[in-house]
């Protein structure tokens, strides 16, 4: 039985490996060989493909495959006032990501942004629910830190949490008004809290971690007060994902609560391809009317999962979630950044039928 509503039974977390026509076409911006409005032409064409493509393996959604970023949460925060872009690298286990970053310079506010347009081209393109995809409002403060952040504009930071949930309702007011009913906020950072290295390095600074997840919790609850009815949000949480890479690990105990039961979503994307995210024990916490999207099937291999153990694994969640609260997707987007993961177009591509074929033999 399909889900008639966001998210699905088989879902996707929202990118998708780039073509190789748009990697040349990137390249050839860089070098000044291509120029915009050509670069434009070559990323519609390519949308259209994966759009088409999504279709044709029958999910019931459809992204642009974050096909005009270059990074997952970078390129939206870029385009809100307040915010410039920096040099600043980050480090996964054994791998540096690219340079590109972000510091708050002055009030942060939401006027307007091009992704509106990325959204209107693919819901204009496509029969299929469009979803959207955001960086959460946490990902920006975990990102820059208090020393990125401008004391002059925020004296004090419970100002600057008061901006950025305005800063999201705005925007999401302005994706509806645009046409979406599908939005997701992606966020890394609840799992980083998971992470007991990670915590222990955030006491080392003087932070609580289960009070910056309060606050984290009380901006994204604050941005989607008053939101419509119709609208589906739901949030992604993984432990990292560059080049096949990760930044932390450990099970979602330490915040299922305050995730599950305090933070104002409909659904949550939740990892789980490996031993990294520990158990399903935590699901003991999800409410009636929540679902939960199990992320089963890895992105950072192109080694093809079996259906029986997808299987298996969904039922070991029935221990503590209902089937009918469960959907299926990847654990994270194939292409967080327009690097990729180590694996091949058609493997991805395999993954994605897989979803849709072990949904529909499980909501048979």
């Amino acid at each position: 039985m399909k889900n008639t509503l966001a998210p699905f039974r088989a879902d996707m977390v929202g990118s998708l490996l780039r073509s190789e026509a748009l990697k040349q076409a990137r390249e050839g911006l860089s070098v000044g060989n291509v120029s915009k409005e050509q670069l434009k032409q070559v990323e519609d064409e390519e949308i259209r493909k994966i759009i088409s493509r999504q279709e044709s393996i029958g999910l019931q959604s459809a992204t642009d495959g974050e096909f005009r970023r270059s990074q997952w949460h970078f390129d939206f925060y870029w385009g809100l006032e307040g915010i410039e872009k920096v040099d600043r690298v980050i480090e996964f286990k054994g791998v540096t990501t690219s340079s590109d970053n972000v510091r708050v310079t002055d009030r942060v506010r939401f006027k307007g942004h091009a992704m509106l347009d990325h959204f209107r081209f693919l819901q204009d393109n496509t029969n299929l629910t469009g979803k959207m995809t955001i960086p959460s409002p946490s990902v920006l403060h975990f990102r820059t830190g208090r020393d990125e952040i401008s004391k002059q504009a925020y004296p004090d930071l419970e100002l600057f949490f008061e901006d950025l949930a305005q800063t999201y309702k705005d925007a999401i007011k302005a994706f509806y008004d645009a046409g979406c009913r599908y939005l997701q906020l992606d966020d890394t950072i609840f799992a980083h809290l998971c992470d007991q290295e990670q915590r222990e390095k955030l006491l080392a600074e003087g932070v609580e971690p289960d009070q910056l997840a309060q606050i984290y919790t009380g901006t994204i609850n604050k941005a989607l007060e008053g939101r419509p009815e119709d609208l589906r949000i739901t949030t992604h949480s993984c432990r990292g994902n560059y080049r096949s890479s990760w930044f932390s690990q450990g099970g979602y105990e330490p915040i299922a609560d305050i995730l599950f039961n305090q933070t104002d979503v409909d659904a949550y994307f939740l990892e789980y391809d490996s031993d990294r995210a520990g158990d399903f024990q935590p699901l003991r916490y999800l409410p009636k009317g929540k679902q939960v999207v199990l992320g089963l099937i890895t992105t950072k291999t192109g080694v093809i999962e079996h259906k029986d153990e997808i299987k298996r694994r969904v039922d070991e969640a029935c221990q503590y979630v209902e089937l009918e609260q469960i959907c299926l997707s990847p654990q994270c987007g194939f292409a967080s950044t327009e690097e990729g993961n180590l694996l091949a177009e058609e493997e991805q591509w395999r993954k994605l039928e897989l979803i849709v074929e072990v949904a529909e033999e499980i909501w048979a």
